[in-house]
């Protein structure tokens, strides 16, 4: 009988340690698939994140470094993408300011465009469209700043533009008039006759 034990002992530890180096050698081949898997996973990951971010910067609404030539916003102003977003309203027509309360603050925001990305959420009207470039040349969109009855340049308060971009558009006009470009009324000059006529009757007496 031992003999047999034996045999049928034997033969079952051969099993045994044949099973175990099948797991083995099966468990390491897995963990090896998961592994080449994962990294085939994270490199797809990385460079679609990189195709998305090289997209997504080149295509960024916020972004404001590419500077737009006064001659693509001139023919912007004529095309069919300016009628169809603004009509035949001015540029700041449609703009309401965003503010706190009931009342709005007296200023408008310092600058919207900080960095070369807009930082607020509600830009201003100059500011939230690129192709808007506030030039000397540029004087159709002068134009819808200029008050057509006194002839100066319309209040912040009024257009809702940034302080710095007001001040880019009363220089911008500023330049337009001292070229050329833009047409206004010489300001009326007062002279104190006492100065001329008072001599005379001066001289007379």
């Amino acid at each position: 009988m031992l003999p047999i034990a034996r045999g049928i002992y034997s033969g079952l530890a051969n099993i045994t340690r044949n099973s175990r180096a099948a797991l083995h050698t099966a468990s390491a081949l897995r963990c090896k698939a998961e592994a080449s898997s994962e990294e085939k996973d994270s490199t797809e990951s990385t460079e679609g994140d990189g195709e998305d971010n090289s997209s997504g910067s080149s295509s960024d609404p916020k972004d404001r470094s590419k500077l737009i030539p006064v001659e693509t916003s001139i023919r912007y102003l004529k095309s069919a993408a300016y009628k169809q977003t603004y009509g035949e309203d001015f540029v700041w027509t449609q703009y309401r300011r965003n503010h706190k309360g009931m009342y709005a603050p007296r200023k408008t925001r310092k600058q919207c465009i900080r960095q070369n990305r807009i930082t607020t959420g509600n830009p201003c009207p100059i500011c939230r469209d690129e192709y808007l470039v506030l030039d000397y040349r540029n004087t159709e969109l002068l134009e819808q700043f200029i008050s057509p009855y006194s002839g100066d340049v319309l209040s912040y308060s009024k257009t809702g533009l940034c302080q710095k971009s007001h001040l880019r558009l009363q220089v911008a006009v500023q330049q337009a008039r001292d070229s050329g470009y833009l047409t206004y009324d010489v300001p009326f000059r007062e002279y104190d006759y006492n100065e001329y006529y008072g001599q005379e009757q001066k001289q007379k007496a």
